[in-house]
């Protein structure tokens, strides 16, 4: 099993807790998420490509790319 690489983010305030320097960032399945390591407070960001192919009337679960 691969290990998520996890980086801080130096000057970054938790929006929840508004510590300084507990923002931790990594990927998983291409989603860019963000948690505190002070309050757990955390937001996942789609990837800009799974985001232009939202339509507004709709929700994306996922999308396949074969390899």
């Amino acid at each position: 099993m691969a290990t998520t690489r996890k980086r801080f983010i130096a000057g970054a305030v938790c929006p929840e807790c508004k510590a300084l320097d507990t923002l931790m960032l990594w990927q998983e399945d291409q989603v860019e998420v963000v948690e505190c390591a002070k309050c757990g407070h955390h937001k996942r960001q789609t990837d800009e490509q799974v985001t232009k192919h939202v339509r507004g009337e709709e929700q994306v679960i996922g999308i396949f790319h074969p390899e």
